[in-house]
């Protein structure tokens, strides 16, 4: 690839991964799914990574979905590739043992929502606005959208969000539970995100990973399994470094040091 479409750095065990396309408001065609797909593979397997930010480069998009100067003539057969690479990358995303943050400045549309709403936390600065315009194409959202969206703000917002088409502003995100938190700037954006992945770096790793596997579960599954499931990972902890760590520094009245092991 001669353009670098995404960004990928490492930090005091944060990584940041950067959709690189701000002319195009870093629409999501083949390439940056496919490099996105590359850069969360090598976060999740080195074991100095403890948080992934994930993010938009400019000031004006987070990412505008996929790329739609490819559409004219695709038909279902067509379509079907590109559309499953979206959905995998999405749970790929999800289903990573490590905390993905979504700092989203400017837009998330179509799939740059559904890419958003696939990680743990999202963050928004004041001029972010979410949105699936799908309907406005004569098509439906095709990253997992229609299965999201509702389990995050409800079926009935999820539905007028879908069939309207229309965009929503930080604060109304905020508002339905989109968004975790929003932000007066871009800047204040990163500096609230990088203090929170800092915070999360600290925390042990492997209690991160099965909380996050549990919490997942829960979201799919029905009560009676999702707590069978909790209780086997929640007794996992306790053949942990970081149990017998954390439960000695409480007791000690100190901060504790965790490997993640």
């Amino acid at each position: 690839m001669s353009e670098q479409v995404v960004l990928y750095e490492v930090s005091n065990g944060i990584a940041t991964i950067t959709i690189n396309r701000p002319a195009k408001y870093n629409a999501l065609n083949t390439n940056v799914r496919a490099a996105l797909n590359d850069f969360f593979a090598q976060a999740e397997k080195d074991d100095s990574v403890r948080v992934i930010i994930l993010t938009g480069a400019g000031e004006k998009a987070f990412a505008a979905g996929a790329d739609i100067t490819g559409f004219p003539g695709l038909n279902s057969k067509e379509v079907r590739e590109p559309a499953k690479q979206g959905q995998d990358l999405s749970v790929y995303i999800e289903s990573i043992g490590k905390p993905v943050i979504a700092a989203v400045n400017g837009i998330a549309l179509g799939g740059g929502c559904e890419l958003a709403m696939a990680c743990d936390i999202r963050y928004a600065s004041a001029n972010a606005r979410f949105g699936q315009p799908e309907i406005l194409l004569g098509i439906i959202p095709g990253y997992g959208g229609t299965v999201r969206l509702p389990r995050l703000v409800g079926l009935g917002r999820a539905k007028e969000i879908v069939f309207t088409g229309d965009q929503i502003g930080a604060d109304e995100a905020f508002r339905i539970g989109l968004v975790n938190k929003v932000f007066e700037s871009i800047e204040a954006l990163h500096k609230g995100v990088g203090e929170l992945a800092a915070k999360l770096a600290e925390r042990p790793g492997v209690a991160i990973k099965l909380a996050k596997q549990s919490l997942n579960s829960a979201w799919q599954k029905s009560l009676r399994d999702s707590l069978a499931y909790e209780l086997d990972v929640f007794c996992q902890t306790f053949d942990t470094e970081d149990k017998e760590e954390g439960v000695a520094a409480f007791l000690e009245k100190r901060k504790a040091t965790f490997k993640h092991k």
